[in-house]
């Protein structure tokens, strides 16, 4: 049978052997491309799928919530746990302990991933939670330079070290888990709360130091209320930590754990392998996509942190604005955007993935040296100006990036290659961003080097995109439809039904 199926494969493009054997190649075809029938669709739980996103959007939050905090409270933690000198010296050992922790995301990437493929998303989510809580607790615990010396910089290196390593399974398995429990039609919406986290966490972060500078001052923040955000994601964290662990496994993974399924087989030795820990066949078997994944999060990492993380700290050491006014006009920033991503997220999947991205991409390419320029003016509207010129650009890449980063990767290896190339790439462009424009602002003495920086990562986004397949409104690769209603589930089968010959 299967040298008939080859025969008629090869002679496909013959119309007189298309002729005479209509009925064996309508038989290949078929046995090639089954019809679909109602049991192969996943119709999704609505409250199900509400869960899962509260759940994942929580912890992404208390990640943000913890690197916000790191942001915001930059010239604080460089007075209590570096030795007092040069303020740009200062600067930059501070900003140079903040991406140490993106040092080892890739390790945690090639951990918690192909972990996360082999034994479940959920479990794996809710251990990269109690680690994030354990390691951003113990940081409001450290005592300062001036009580134990050195030992306070080493210890707060280590436990940003433990941060990293769980922020390494973080991202990859919540985008993951919204992605394979949210329906095809909505995955853009649903999965734009992951990066509405992401701001929340952000608001929250600048919200509290913002209180808490103005009640205790700079020389209580240096004292001890710089404690206080850190000591705060310990709770947060056992809520998060509740939330995930009362949630079911996505659809699509026990699709691959159900012996019935016809590729069960199959499902089942990729998975074997990844548990393994063969980190090498993913990038033998799908390096190209993690090339694309790495540039995509490249360009979207490095756009991100320069206005989420990076901006106050322009803003109060290039500009002179008082800490507690630039963080007030990003306050605002982030509200106005986390009014309008879900929205974005809706646009995605009505009019694709691609074109909101470019979007965004342009959108930095283009106006990242107007908006610096505006920022530059320094009155408090032309410096909102630019930030919301740059917000703007910003939540087109947030609403959608979630949703269209899964669906680069098949099921069997989703959780394993999103996690290692989205933290490669984080590990080389995202956290050295702060370290990397400060050092070239201190070096040419430009104040618009973080506008040229983002405008050469955007370039490398416009081009990524560009080369990148549309997944709006389809299928993930390697699991059935997922749709929202048994009526949605009948319509997609009778349109994808043979028509009937007469």
């Amino acid at each position: 049978m299967v040298d008939k199926e080859a025969g008629a494969a090869a002679a496909v493009t013959d119309p007189e052997a298309l002729k005479r054997h209509r009925t064996l190649f309508r038989a290949v075809r078929r046995r090639r491309n089954p019809p679909l029938r109602r049991t192969d669709i996943t119709v999704t739980d609505e409250a199900a799928v509400q869960r899962a996103v509260k759940a994942a959007s929580l912890g992404n939050a208390m990640e943000w919530f913890d690197f916000g905090i790191y942001s915001y409270l930059a010239v604080t933690i460089g007075h209590v746990f570096f030795p007092s000198g040069n303020g740009t010296v200062q600067l930059l050992s501070l900003f140079a302990t903040f991406a140490v922790s993106f040092l080892v995301r890739p390790l945690g990437g090639m951990v918690f991933g192909p972990m996360g493929d082999r034994i479940g998303r959920k479990k794996v989510l809710a251990l990269t939670m109690i680690m994030m809580a354990i390691g951003t607790f113990a940081i409001g615990l450290i005592p300062s330079y001036a009580t134990i010396g050195f030992w306070a910089p080493a210890l707060l290196i280590l436990f940003r070290l433990v941060q990293g390593f769980s922020t390494g399974g973080e991202y990859g398995g919540a985008s993951t888990f919204i992605a394979e429990y949210a329906p095809d039609r909505r995955r853009g919406f649903f999965g734009s709360f992951l990066e509405l986290g992401t701001l929340a966490g952000y608001v929250g972060a600048a919200g509290l130091v913002t209180l808490l500078t103005a009640l205790l001052g700079n020389g209580g923040m240096d004292s001890w209320g710089w404690r206080v955000p850190f000591l705060v994601a310990g709770p947060i964290g056992l809520i998060g930590l509740y939330l995930r662990l009362r949630l079911d496994e996505t659809p699509a993974f026990r699709k691959l754990e159900d012996d019935s399924v016809h590729r069960a087989s199959e499902a089942a030795s990729t998975v074997e392998a990844t548990a393994r820990g063969d980190v090498a066949k993913i990038f033998r078997n799908h390096w190209p996509t993690l090339i694309l994944c790495v540039c995509l999060v490249g360009a979207y990492n490095i756009t991100d942190y320069m206005l989420l993380s990076y901006m106050p700290t322009y803003l109060s050491d290039r500009m002179g604005y008082s800490e507690t006014h630039g963080l007030l006009i990003l306050i605002a920033t982030m509200v106005v955007l986390m009014l309008l991503i879900s929205q974005v997220g809706k646009l995605s999947d009505r009019l694709g993935r691609k074109p909101v991205l470019m979007t965004g991409m342009l959108g930095f390419l283009l106006l990242s040296v107007p908006a610096f320029l505006l920022v530059e003016q320094g009155s408090l509207v032309a410096v909102s100006a630019g930030m919301l010129m740059l917000g703007l650009s910003l939540v087109c890449l947030l609403g959608t990036m979630s949703a269209a980063l899964p669906a680069l990767f098949p099921t069997q290896v989703r959780y394993g290659s999103l996690s290692i190339g989205y933290n490669l790439s984080a590990s080389l462009f995202g956290g050295t961003t702060p370290l990397v424009i400060t050092a070239l602002i201190s070096v040419t003495g430009s104040d618009l080097m973080p506008a040229y920086y983002s405008m050469a990562a955007a370039l490398v986004g416009v081009i990524s995109v560009a080369c990148m397949k549309e997944t709006a409104r389809r299928p993930l690769d390697g699991s059935p439809p997922s749709v929202a209603t048994p009526e949605e589930a009948a319509e997609l089968v009778e349109s994808q039904a043979p028509l009937p010959k007469f």
